[in-house]
C-alpha cells in the first residue's frame, strides 16, 4: 500500500462516530467509577446526598439525643441502654437531702420490681439476672441511708412517703414471686426500717408529752406508748401520722 492510500484510509476512519447509546453508556460507567474510588459511607455522604442543611447539624444533634434519652427511660437492667437510665436516676441523688434519699433507694427498687414484672411477662429470662441485681442494689442503698437518718429531724412528710414506698414494695415483691420469681433476701432493710422506726417513735413521743393535747389526742398518745413497749413500732407510727395528718384522705 502506498503512502498516498495510507493517508486516504486515516481520512475515512475519522469520519467514523460511535453510536449514542454506547456514548451515554460508557460515561456513566467512568462516572460511577470515579465516585466509588477511596470513597466509603458516611453519615456525611448519606446527609449530603438529601442535601442536608448543615447549619441545622446542632439541631438534629441534640434532638437525636433527646430520642436516645426518652427511649433509654423504658429500658430494663439488661437492655443496651439501660446504663443511661441508671445514670440518670443515679443523679436525682446529688439534688436531694440525706432525708430524702431512703426514700428514692425505695422509690427505684420499687421500679426495679415493676420491671422484674414485665420481663417475666415477656419470657425474658436472661434479664432477670441483671433486674434483680439492681433491685439489691436499691434495697442496700436503702439500709444505709435510713442508718443515716436522725429521728429528731425526721420531716413529717417525709416520714409518711418512706411508709409509703415501704407498703408498695411490699406488695409488688409479693406480685413478683406470686410469678415464680425469687428476688433475695431483705431481711436487711426490715431490720434497718424497724430501727428507724423505733428511733422515729420513741422521739416522737417525747416531742409529744411536752406539747398540749386535746383528750383525743391524750388518747392515741397512750396506744402509741403502747405499740412501743410491745415493739410496734409499725402501727405506732401509723398512729403518729393520724395525728399529723388528721384530715389526710
Amino acid at each position: 500500500m502506498t503512502e498516498k492510500e495510507v493517508i486516504t484510509k486515516i481520512q475515512e476512519l475519522k469520519q467514523i462516530t460511535p453510536r449514542e447509546d454506547w456514548v451515554v453508556l460508557t460515561k456513566n460507567q467512568i462516572l460511577i467509577q470515579e465516585m466509588g474510588r477511596d470513597k466509603k459511607p458516611t453519615i456525611v455522604g448519606f446527609l449530603s446526598r438529601f442535601n442536608f442543611r448543615w447549619v441545622l447539624l446542632p439541631a438534629f444533634s441534640f434532638c437525636l439525643i433527646l430520642g436516645i434519652f426518652a427511649l433509654s427511660q423504658s429500658s430494663l437492667p439488661g437492655d443496651s441502654l439501660y446504663p443511661l437510665k441508671k445514670m440518670t436516676e443515679k443523679s436525682r441523688v446529688l439534688f436531694i437531702s440525706q432525708e430524702q434519699k431512703p426514700k428514692l433507694n425505695l422509690e427505684l427498687a420499687n421500679k426495679r420490681l415493676q420491671d422484674l414484672t414485665k420481663i417475666v411477662q415477656n419470657n425474658d429470662v436472661k434479664k432477670l439476672a441483671p433486674a434483680i441485681k439492681e433491685f439489691q442494689a436499691n434495697i442496700s442503698e436503702a439500709v444505709k441511708n435510713l442508718s443515716k437518718i436522725k429521728a429528731t429531724s425526721s420531716d413529717p412528710v417525709m416520714i409518711k412517703k418512706i411508709v409509703e414506698e415501704t407498703k408498695k414494695l411490699e406488695e409488688n415483691k409479693q406480685k413478683v414471686e406470686a410469678l415464680g420469681v425469687k428476688v433475695g433476701d431483705t431481711e436487711e432493710l426490715d431490720n434497718a426500717l424497724s430501727q428507724w422506726r423505733a428511733r422515729l417513735v420513741e422521739s416522737e413521743i417525747k416531742e409529744m408529752e411536752g406539747k398540749e393535747l386535746s383528750e383525743n389526742q391524750q388518747q392515741i398518745l397512750a396506744e402509741i406508748k403502747q405499740d412501743f413497749e410491745n415493739g410496734d413500732y409499725s402501727s405506732a407510727l401509723e398512729k403518729i401520722l393520724l395525728l399529723s395528718y388528721p384530715q389526710d384522705k
